[in-house]
This record gives C-alpha cells, structure tokens and sequence, in this order.
C-alpha cells in the first residue's frame, strides 16, 4: 500500500454539490422503479454485513435515498435504532413510509453529519460516497461518529465503470461525460489518513446489458445518475451528437446485439480504532482480502 500519509486528491473539485442534490430530488418519484443497478450493489454489501460479530445500539444507512435497504438492516439488526440520512427531503419522504422499518429520517450532507461524536455503531453506505466533493471530509466525519468497536460498510463504483460509455462519447467531443470514481488505493489511504483501522477493500465486476443507449440513458435519469460536474456542457445533446454517440456505443454490442455496460463494484469495510488504541486487532469472520 502507498504512504497514507501522501497527500492525494481523491476526487475532481468539479462536482458541484447543487447539481447533485437537484438530480437525485428530481429522481425520488422515479428512483425504485429503475434502480436495478443500485439493488444489485445494494444487496452484495448486504450480504456482507452477515460476517459482523455486532449488536450495535444505532445504525446509520448514509445517503439512504429512498431507503431501500433500510427494512434488511432492520431485520439484521432488529435491536438498533435506524438513522437514515440523505442530502435530499424528496428521497427521505420516500424512505419514511417505507414498510419494515421505522427510521428516524435525517437531511443532512455527508461531510458535514448532523450527529455526536462517538454516537453510531454500524455506517452503511451503498453508492453515496463517490457523489460526495471531499472525501477526505467524508471519511473524517465518519470517523468522528463512529463509536468503538463500529464498523463502516461502504459500496462504491469503481473506474473501470461505465468504460463503454466514456469511450463512445470520446468520438463525439472531448468534454467529460462521465464522471470520475475514486481509485481503490486511495480510499484505502483516505480511510488511514482519517484515523479509522483495517480497511478491507475488495472489487466485484458486473455487465449489465441493455437492448438500446435510450434505455440505458433513462434509467440513469431515473435514478439520478447525471454528470455532476460543474464544467459539463449545460445544453442537451443534439440529433447529429446523438447519433453519433450510439453510433460509436453500438461497436460495443455483444453476440446478442446487446448493449455492455461494465461495472466495477469496490466494496469496503473499516472500523473505529479503540480510544488511545492502535486499532491492530483482528476481526473474526470478516473476509481476509485487503488493498
């Protein structure tokens, strides 16, 4: 592993935070009817918590949306208070009359966690934390809330995803029209650099394959998967663009005359480290493979 202590940029300043938070309000009502992706994800990191030796008194689903893994984490952890905490009102309106749990639903940004120090025994985290500007910022707050023996459970996309997309669009223009994902190295390094112990991260690949670019488009609109970065093109794309990107996308079809898209799927697990500890002590049953 490189130096935790090397500074690095983990993600492009570019996002702007504003053009997130109207993606994902303008997809609440339209979020759980095309997240197919985001349930794949969802359930993987689920079925990963199955190794935790924990009987934690609160859990917080970060960036829970419209709370859709919030009645498994109920059911895994029927004792614990749920915290779901999203940066948009519309998807927590969703995530509150959600059945088989009975969350208490916060609005709050990431970076800036609306909660004590010390107060969160499991973070949860599927898909929210490579929408975030810092996260450097992120980790630091997670750390902060984290109450020892805490575990922070994360999914992420990784930058092998979308490879189809990116390069279609590469014979259209030269802007960026997808965007970036953190290096598993450095959130390895990030999650060190923010003081929490024994990050585990490993990475999964998934194709998912669509009959036509239409199809593929909507269902990122739907769920809020837009560009976010504040130097994208403002306008929508052209005939004659359009054209060309599906032109240049369909020299990707596979045998079936299907559309790929690649996905690369970074699952992550790190703990709290004991007060005045070093953290170095070995977690039963969680899986052995690390950056």
């Amino acid at each position: 592993m490189a130096d935790p202590h090397n500074k690095v940029t983990l993600l492009s300043s570019g996002i702007d935070p504003r053009k997130v938070k109207r993606s994902f309000a303008r997809a609440a009502a339209s979020f759980d009817g095309a997240d197919f992706l985001q349930t794949e994800v969802r359930n993987r990191l689920l079925e990963r918590l199955k190794w935790l030796r924990l009987d934690p008194q609160r859990v917080l689903d970060l960036g829970a949306g419209t709370g859709r893994a919030l009645p498994a984490l109920a059911a895994h952890f029927p004792s614990a208070e749920l915290i779901a905490l999203d940066l948009t009102e519309d998807m927590l309106r969703v995530a509150a009359r959600r059945e088989g749990a009975s969350p208490l639903v916060v609005c709050g940004n990431a970076s800036r966690l609306p909660l004590a120090d010390a107060s969160v025994d499991v973070v949860f985290s599927s898909l929210m934390i490579h929408w975030c500007t810092s996260l450097d910022s992120l980790f630091a707050e997670v750390r902060r809330v984290l109450r020892y023996p805490g575990v922070f459970s994360f999914a992420t996309l990784g930058p092998g995803s979308f490879r189809e997309l990116r390069e279609a669009w590469k014979a259209v223009d030269d802007s960026a029209h997808v965007m970036r994902f953190p290096e598993m190295t450095a959130l390895g390094n990030g999650l060190l650099r923010a003081g929490l112990a024994e990050p585990v991260i490993d990475v999964e690949t998934l194709t998912i394959c669509y009959p036509d670019l239409r199809q593929l488009t909507s269902d990122l609109r739907s769920t809020g998967t837009t560009n976010p970065n504040s130097a994208r093109s403002q306008g929508l794309t052209g005939r004659r663009s359009w054209a060309r990107l599906e032109a240049a996308y369909a020299e990707h079809r596979d045998a079936d005359g299907a559309l790929p898209v690649s996905l690369e799927m970074v699952f992550g697990s790190v703990w709290a480290k004991p007060p005045g500890g070093n953290g170095s002590q070995l977690r039963d049953g969680l899986p052995s493979r690390s950056i």
